[in-house]
């Protein structure tokens, strides 16, 4: 995408600003373990049951010397007798673990899943109070831990579980393992961004909500503060933002406009800096949370039948400029663009705290492109197009330089 807009100035966030991160060089980042990429040895999760899927552990990366198992939902659509079929793996959030009903959304739409737990628990208890079973990896992202090695630190084993997960998924041998995608919500839309600079196996990724650039980012940066030295050495070591630009599959990135975890601040400069082709899908006040508001966009949907399944694309933005009050876009799209809408507020501060609304802008199919004018006092805007399907795709935000 190519964007003419006005320059956006960032501001610098205390002495934890990347910059000062990435001059940690006693924390390198991590790398893939060949033993990642390989199958993992599988056992029975004896005790849970559900229509449709199996529930297994598999073997993890090693925790403080001791071997470790990771809980996982796998499930396979209905599909014909020696057909391959797409895969997609799913990686929860905070206080979340391997959710059946998310596999079931996908088995449902024709592709083999996986979701794995990520913390060291089983899907037994409620949210954010799992059970934790004997074989558990660390329990939880803890910036405290900054100062362990890096193999015993959550990051690590979360990123390797997905890892193993995808290296799970291919090795069936009803999925065909060219045509695996990666999504993850939340803490889990980190853990995908992290990814996608680790396993340019995948085809495509979607975080939703998640992002890098955490010490600019409201819901981090007092945690990174209040952490001196040991957070500046976890953000050298766990901050997508390293790991983001090493990725260069397409990535879909769901957000909404005040998310009360990762700002639109940080996901703009993480889909900036990110490798390869990035499509945005920011919503009026998404709500943020599992059981629904992540996991069921149809636009990650689309997205991935458009790369996995040779669907109908999502509609790009191919130039954005404003002259004046005015905005223009130049889209293409293969599904007519029936409306769009001027999303922008008049408030500054907090980007959870803003007060966001919209007015209709003026579609033109037959020139692709999309006009409206920014009301006076305007500080942000974007614009999403609605295509005849109701799938939204974004334009990036802009700050007006009043």
């Amino acid at each position: 995408m190519s964007f003419r807009v006005r320059p956006i100035h960032w501001a610098v966030i205390t002495s934890l600003s990347l910059s000062n991160a990435l001059c940690a060089d006693e924390s390198p980042l991590m790398t893939v373990a060949p033993t990642m990429l390989v199958a993992p040895k599988t056992y029975p999760a004896e005790g849970f049951k559900a229509e449709g899927m199996t529930a297994i552990f598999y073997e993890g990366m090693p925790y403080k010397g001791k071997p470790t198992r990771v809980f996982a939902w796998v499930g396979l659509p209905k599909m014909e007798p020696n057909a391959k079929v797409p895969g997609i793996v799913l990686v929860h959030g905070g206080g979340g673990t391997a959710f059946e009903d998310w596999v079931r959304l996908w088995t449902k739409r024709g592709y083999a899943a996986i979701a794995m737990d990520t913390c060291g628990t089983v899907p037994r208890g409620k949210y954010a109070h799992w059970e934790r079973h004997e074989a558990g990896g660390p329990p939880g992202n803890n910036v405290a831990t900054a100062d362990e090695p890096m193999t015993d630190q959550w990051n690590y084993h979360a990123v390797a579980d997905v890892i193993l997960a995808h290296s799970l998924l291919r090795s069936m041998p009803e999925v065909d393992p060219n045509r695996i995608g990666l999504t993850g919500i939340s803490w889990g839309g980190y853990l995908t961004c992290i990814v996608s600079g680790l396993d340019d196996r995948f085809k495509f990724s979607t975080p939703v909500y998640g992002c890098g650039f955490l010490a600019d980012d409201y819901l981090m940066t007092k945690s990174l503060a209040n952490s001196g030295d040991r957070g500046k050495r976890w953000l050298a070591m766990w901050d997508p933002a390293h790991y983001l630009p090493k990725g260069n599959m397409p990535k879909l990135w769901v957000t909404g406009t005040n998310d009360n975890a990762f700002s639109l601040y940080a996901v703009q400069k993480s889909y900036r800096a990110a490798g390869g082709e990035s499509t945005l899908c920011i919503r009026l006040r998404m709500p943020h949370g599992h059981n629904g508001p992540g996991e069921k966009p149809e636009e990650i949907h689309a997205f991935a039948n458009s790369i996995l399944k040779g669907g109908k694309p999502l509609a790009r933005i191919l130039d954005q400029k404003q002259e004046g009050q005015i905005v223009r876009i130049v889209f293409k799209s293969e599904a007519p663009v029936e409306k769009a809408e001027l999303l922008f507020t008049k408030s500054t501060g907090g980007w959870k705290e803003r007060l966001w609304e919209t007015i209709p802008a003026t579609v033109d199919n037959d020139k692709h492109e999309v006009v409206a004018t920014l009301p006076e006092g305007t500080t942000v805007y974007f614009i999403n197009l609605i295509d005849q399907r109701n799938l939204v795709i974004s334009s990036e935000h802009v700050e007006v330089e009043n």
